[in-house]
C-alpha cells in the first residue's frame, strides 16, 4: 500500500487542527491528562531498565530503546500532547483556526499533560515503584531530576528545540503509514534518537523532575539520595519551573513550529491568486 505523501500529511494535519481547536475543554483536558500519563509511563519503564547501568552511553541507549513506547501509545490512542500540538501553528498561519483558539488548546493541553505526568510521578515515588534495587531507582530518579534542573537556561532552550524537531518529525512520519506496524516503526527511530542525544522534552520532564522531587521528599529514599551526593537544593518545583520547564517548553514550541512551517511552505496546498480574487469579488458583490 502506498504511503501518504508529505503534501497529504501537511494538508490533513491542518484540517485536523480545526477539530483540535474547537474540541470541548473537558475532552481536551481528559485526553491531555491521558497523554501526560502515557509519556510518563515511557519514562518510568525506561528509567527502570537503565537505572543500574554504569556506562552513560549504555544508559542512553537502553532508555532510547524503551522510551518511544510513550509516544506510540499517545498517537495510536489519539490523546492530546502539547509538543505535538505545536504543529497547529501552521493552521493558525493559514487562518484555518484563530490564534486565540490555538492558545486555548495549548493552555488546556499543557495543564492536562502536567496533571497526568505529575500524578504518575507521585504515585511512583510514594507507593513503592522507586524501591526497585533497594532504592537505587529512587537515587537514579533524583539524579536525573537534579541534572535537568541544573542545565543552563540557554542549554535547556536549545535542547528543547531540537527535541521537538525530532518529536514532530516522528508525528509526521507516523502519518505516512496506513497500518499500525508502519506507524510504530516510524515513531521509534526519531524518539530513540532524541533520547540518545540527551534532548529535553517538556512533558517527559513533567514526570522526570517531579519524580525526583517526590523521591527526595519520601523518607524511605531521602537518606540514600543524600548519601549519593546529589544536589538536592535544586529539587523543588520553583527551580523546576524557572530553570527547566519554561526554557524547555519555549524551545519545544520553536522546534515544533519550525517543522510545521517548513513542511507547509514546501508541501502545503496554498490558495491560488485567482481563487483569492474570486473570493474577494464575491464578497464585494454581497
Amino acid at each position: 500500500m502506498p504511503i501518504n505523501t508529505p503534501q497529504q500529511i501537511t494538508d490533513s494535519y491542518a484540517e485536523a487542527s480545526k477539530g483540535k481547536a474547537t474540541s470541548p475543554a473537558w475532552r481536551l483536558f481528559v485526553l491531555a491528562v491521558a497523554a501526560g500519563l502515557l509519556i510518563g509511563l515511557g519514562a518510568v519503564t525506561s528509567s527502570t531498565a537503565a537505572h543500574a547501568l554504569d556506562n552513560a552511553g549504555l544508559v542512553r541507549l537502553v532508555s532510547g530503546l524503551i522510551f518511544p513506547l510513550g509516544l506510540m501509545m499517545v498517537i495510536l490512542l489519539g490523546t492530546e500532547l502539547f509538543t505535538g500540538n505545536s504543529l497547529m501553528v501552521t493552521a493558525a498561519i493559514q487562518r484555518k483556526i484563530t490564534w486565540g483558539a490555538l492558545a486555548r488548546n495549548w493552555a488546556i493541553v499543557f495543564v492536562g499533560n502536567f496533571v497526568g505526568a505529575v500524578a504518575l510521578a507521585a504515585l511512583m515515588a510514594f507507593f513503592g515503584q522507586l524501591s526497585i534495587g533497594g532504592g537505587d531507582l529512587a537515587v537514579y530518579t533524583a539524579k536525573v531530576a537534579a541534572a535537568k534542573d541544573s542545565l543552563p537556561w540557554a542549554n535547556a532552550f536549545v535542547l528543547g528545540a531540537f527535541c521537538n524537531i525530532m518529536v514532530c518529525v516522528a508525528v509526521y512520519l507516523s502519518n505516512t503509514a496506513h497500518d499500525t506496524a508502519g506507524r510504530l516503526l516510524a515513531i521509534f527511530f526519531p524518539i530513540m534518537g532524541f533520547v540518545l542525544a540527551g534532548f529535553e522534552h517538556c512533558v517527559a520532564n513533567m514526570y522526570y523532575v517531579p519524580a525526583g522531587i517526590f523521591a527526595n521528599m519520601n523518607p524511605a529514599y531521602a537518606g540514600l539520595i543524600a548519601d549519593a551526593g546529589i544536589n538536592t537544593a535544586v529539587l523543588d518545583f520553583g527551580t523546576f519551573l524557572t530553570a527547566n520547564l519554561i526554557p524547555v517548553t519555549l524551545g519545544n514550541i520553536i522546534g515544533g513550529a519550525l517543522v510545521g512551517i517548513v513542511m507547509y511552505a514546501c508541501h502545503g496546498t496554498k490558495p491560488s491568486k485567482a481563487f483569492d480574487r474570486g473570493v474577494a469579488e464575491a464578497a464585494d458583490e454581497v
